[in-house]
């Protein structure tokens, strides 16, 4: 998943929150330095994203692109699916997409001083052009894309990743609505666990 399904799985909750958001950024002991709530978000990401890699919908997304993107296959769903969660978020989330997303950016930019230097650097370009509403826009993601590819030094192939979701959209989006309630069920069980 991506940063808006992050967000979202993070139920409202500052810390897990950042911890979320932030988890692919902190590497190794990096880890022990944060508070004892952004680790549980770390670690919920983690737990996010092994639930992702391991679920049947999402290895038959990936496996429907793998002809075109290879290995930047999961990239690309991921981010699709962020399209889909932001198309469909009434049907996942009972605050607004457009109170949610000004919140989040709120929350990351309140803890600024101890986000990892790449988030610090892209925040601003997140909150800018609103990345996280901007997923549901086939224009947006196609800039995402093409972001992406240029930072890879044009080795991913991601600028050509609108032509398998334009072509195989009805099944990615189909796996998507069968794969997100169960994440969505998965977390919440987590989370119970850790309290």
């Amino acid at each position: 998943m991506n940063f808006l399904a992050h967000a979202h799985l993070s139920f409202n909750d500052e810390s897990l929150l950042v911890g979320n958001l932030i988890a692919d950024a902190v590497k190794g002991k990096q880890f022990f330095l944060f508070p004892e709530g952004i680790r549980k978000g770390m670690l919920l990401h983690r737990k996010i994203d092994a639930f992702t890699d391991s679920h049947p919908q999402v290895r038959h997304s990936k496996q429907l692109i793998v002809d075109v993107l290879a290995r930047y296959s999961g990239v690309a769903v991921d981010i699709y699916y962020d399209h889909f969660l932001a198309l469909y978020w009434a049907d996942y989330s009972t605050i607004p997409l457009d109170t949610f997303t000004p919140w989040v950016y709120l929350v990351l930019g309140k803890n600024m001083a101890i986000l990892p230097p790449r988030i610090r650097r892209i925040l601003p370009y997140m909150v800018a052009q609103n990345w996280l509403s901007g997923y549901a826009n086939p224009n947006e993601l196609k800039r995402v894309f093409r972001g992406m590819d240029r930072r890879s030094g044009d080795r991913s192939g991601l600028r050509h990743a609108m032509v398998p979701l334009e072509q195989y959209y009805d099944a990615l989006r189909d796996d998507f609505r069968l794969f997100y309630p169960e994440l969505q069920q998965y977390v919440k069980q987590e989370q119970m666990v850790e309290t």
